[in-house]
């Protein structure tokens, strides 16, 4: 006898008697996809330019991506807003960034309905939109779509992957991480390092592998339920972490330099149907240097840095290679829509000269070239924290202008693959419709013959604010739906509009010009400013026959900017874009809700989740102590009792030798240590280490404050040392453990992580009681680079 199955909500079809026997049975009907319904997979890059992918140009191979395209499309006219978590609000989304209340990093958030970081419920996602037609969702790598405030093992969890429709994820929850040492999430938890980088582990193989494992473990249960694998790498944001051998293969590859790498790329632009034959290349910007300036040994360092960033790349398209091969393997993969998208344009954090370690950087401790050339052979490796020089940024854009975060094309230009073997007859081409990153989830509904939802658990929705591109899928001269958008990044400002773009730089259209002006990025925008930018700041642009923003029309067509500047505004009071806000350091310092109420004394135990970077105790520059409770067995003890952070900047308070010892990595520069003059008694003890400030912080020169560190067995002075200076502003972005160091050891010369304490460790209280002194402008930097 066949199941007999009724929909939820209606009338119960079968048959209740007094028993069983005189009853029949139905059941309430289990949510099913389509026949044959398509797997969608999303590839989200980050920090990869329009120029870098081989498929668009560029001189970095990706062989498994351009294998995408060639089964598929390149879409040559793909926006999204030039920044991380936005645009990823906006492909999960379909709406705005603004309407998302993603203006920006989840860490600039302000009380504003566009710019809380709070994304809106009524916004539903591409995840819990499929969850109700019967499809599994995936969720792997970087996330970056909660409050930061609520990224920690207390939560909420209702916005991270698993609240947002998603039904397993495995990755990271905010902007960055070591791709060596990363700091793992795997559903609602905290997740272990599942081996070590010398038993061959990078986060990128480990991102693969748990992709493919959510896919086949699914397939064998159920074959015929489709999926939705949101696949979104660290890479290839920095750090630039990868094998030796994947940098070897660009060996002398980039020894010519950035401009010669800007007009090879911008030659094969033309030549494969991306830009039209009269396209001219932008001026030069004037923020780069001409590589024919420079000595041979900053284009030795310069090359080299360039040659990391491809391995790096290569090796992340490798490793999705091998997804695309599991998916071939089970014969899925005919009948899998694949959208590949890189959230902005190439990255510029890197600074004029690059950074062997950023943290340097982000302390405003100085980074001379000799100190980074004496250090070139690290770059990769466990032992850097590396980016390289804007000018790779300038040319991994070819052929537009300018970076991430600002709204020229450089930054808001992106590459974009499609392909649905099954569902797109075309193959290899390219199309030239306007697209935007809020249009991929209604193609993809189209696609799937889905309707947007009228609810979610509940609540009603709002209105699609992208439109479908599938209408091009077969047919390049269809004409686009997609008319006119906006943007929006720390008050850099444009508009696209039928062929026209409208664009408003801030502070500057370079930093050159801004310097002259007494401005920076970052600089608020009183409404004095504001005037001023909309009396002479505003450029135009026929982007329909001067795709790279080569001539500046505004003088020649005053009544056409005058259109597009008012249209601007339109679209601003519509998506929640005002108040326009350029000035980062007073909106990082805004007070935002909190989980916990603010505190001076946080007790730790052994073996729980690690505490997220931005959710430790803020240490620095301020008199705190770290009291261990303690016992020492027969015969001793050793291991980390309290860690934060990693080689490239941290402290640890850890037993070794049968002393007690406490080590400050000053952002990998210098080691500063104290240990305990005899060996630690047998028994239940207080292991403590104190911080005593003899003198102010010194941020210019990128020095926190020096002090005395001090350690005490009981109430017992045991060791004690005065320090020059410390860590001013922030240690390597990985968060803080208890009784084990659980990635990036803070001391890789002296032990090997974990770490793990083996004696009995109760609690370790860290206590910050003292007055904290921070170094804003500093802070920003931080932030911005973990987007």
């Amino acid at each position: 006898m066949s199941v007999v199955e009724y929909s939820q909500g209606a009338k119960f079809p079968g048959k209740i008697g007094r028993s069983a026997t005189e009853s029949s049975p139905a059941w309430p009907q289990p949510v099913r996809a389509k026949e044959s319904a398509p797997n969608v997979l999303f590839f989200i890059l980050d920090d990869v330019g329009y120029g870098q992918l081989s498929c668009f140009g560029g001189l970095i191979e990706t062989p498994n991506i351009d294998r995408v395209a060639a089964m598929g499309l390149r879409y040559a006219n793909m926006h999204t807003t030039a920044l991380c978590s936005p645009t990823r609000s906006c492909v999960l989304t379909g709406r705005n960034h603004h309407s998302n209340g993603v203006a920006s990093i989840m860490e600039t958030a302000t009380g504003y309905p566009g710019y809380d970081a709070r994304m809106p419920f009524e916004n539903g996602m591409l995840s819990e939109m499929l969850t109700q037609h019967g499809y599994n969702t995936f969720c792997i790598g970087k996330w970056h779509l909660s409050p930061s405030e609520d990224n920690t093992a207390a939560g909420p969890f209702h916005r991270w992957p698993l609240g947002r429709g998603f039904e397993r994820f495995y990755g990271f929850l905010g902007g960055e991480t070591n791709q060596w040492y990363p700091d793992l999430t795997e559903d609602n938890r905290s997740a272990p390092q599942p081996t070590s980088p010398e038993d061959g582990y990078h986060l990128n193989i480990d991102l693969a592998d748990k992709a493919i494992k959510m896919v086949l473990d699914a397939h064998v249960n159920a074959p015929e339920k489709p999926f939705f694998l949101y696949y979104a790498t660290g890479a290839a944001h920095a750090p630039h972490h990868v094998e030796q051998e994947w940098i070897e293969k660009y060996k002398g590859k980039f020894d010519a330099g950035w401009d010669s790498y800007r007009e090879q790329v911008f030659a094969n632009q033309k030549e494969i149907g991306l830009l039209p034959a009269d396209a001219q290349l932008p001026e030069r910007d004037a923020d780069v240097p001409v590589w024919d300036t420079l000595s041979s040994d900053e284009q030795g360092l310069y090359a080299r840095f360039m040659e990391v960033y491809a391995g790096f790349l290569s090796q992340t398209d490798y490793h999705f290679g091998r997804i695309l091969d599991a998916l071939e393997m089970i014969d899925e993969l005919d009948n899998t829509i694949v959208m590949v998208l890189s959230d902005n344009g190439a990255s510029a954090e890197g600074g004029p000269v690059g950074s062997v370690n950023e943290m340097l950087f982000f302390n405003n401790i100085p980074e001379t070239f000799e100190d980074n050339l004496a250090q070139a052979d690290l770059l990769g490796g466990t032992k850097s924290y590396n980016h390289y020089p804007w000018g790779w940024t300038w040319a991994g854009n070819t052929p537009f202008r300018r970076w991430k975060r600002e709204t020229y094309r450089g930054g808001s230009t992106d590459p974009f693959v499609v392909a649905w073997p099954k569902g797109i007859k075309a193959r290899g081409e390219v199309r030239h419709q306007y697209a935007h990153a809020i249009d991929m989830t209604p193609t993809i509904l189209e696609a799937l013959g889905v309707e947007p939802p009228a609810a979610i658990r509940g609540v009603a929705q709002s209105a699609l604010e992208g439109v479908s591109f599938a209408h091009t899928f077969d047919a390049p001269g269809a004409p686009t739906n997609h008319s006119t958008q906006y943007f929006e990044m720390f008050a850099h400002r444009a508009i696209d509009h039928d062929g026209w773009r409208a664009v408003c730089p801030w502070p500057g259209v370079n930093f050159v010009e801004a310097a002259k002006k007494g401005r920076k990025f970052g600089s608020p925008t009183p409404p004095e400013v504001i005037d001023e930018l909309e009396t002479g700041a505003w450029e135009l642009y026929h982007v329909a026959e001067d795709p790279t923003e080569s001539r500046n029309l505004a003088a020649e067509h005053p009544a056409k900017l005058r259109e597009l500047v008012s249209l601007w505004w339109v679209e601003a009071g519509k998506y929640k874009v005002l108040p326009l806000d350029g000035d980062i350091t007073t909106r990082l310092m805004v007070e935002r809700p909190q989980t916990s109420r603010p505190r001076t004394s946080f007790t730790y135990y052994p073996g729980l989740s690690v505490i997220p970077a931005l959710a430790t105790p803020q240490v620095q520059n301020r008199p705190h102590s770290i009291a261990a409770d303690v016992e020492i067995p027969a015969g001793g003890a050793e291991g980390v009792l309290l860690a934060q952070g990693g080689a490239a900047g941290g402290y640890v308070l850890y037993v070794k030798d049968g002393k007690l010892h406490y080590a400050h990595n000053y952002s990998g520069k210098a080691i500063f240590a104290v240990e305990s003059a005899d060996e630690l008694p047998t028994g239940r003890h207080s292991l403590r280490f104190e911080f005593e400030p003899t003198g102010p912080p010194d941020f210019p020169s990128g020095k926190g404050a020096p002090g005395r560190f001090q350690l005490y067995v009981d109430s017992e002075l045991v060791g004690t040392v005065d320090v020059p200076h410390t860590v001013p502003v922030t240690y390597e972005l990985e968060g803080l453990s208890c009784g084990y160091d659980f990635a990036a050891p803070v001391l890789e010369d002296v032990y090997k992580a974990p770490f793990t304490f083996t004696g009995t460790l109760h609690s370790v209280t860290v206590e910050v009681d003292g007055e904290l002194i921070e170094d804003d402008e500093a802070t920003l930097r931080r932030l911005m680079a973990q987007q």
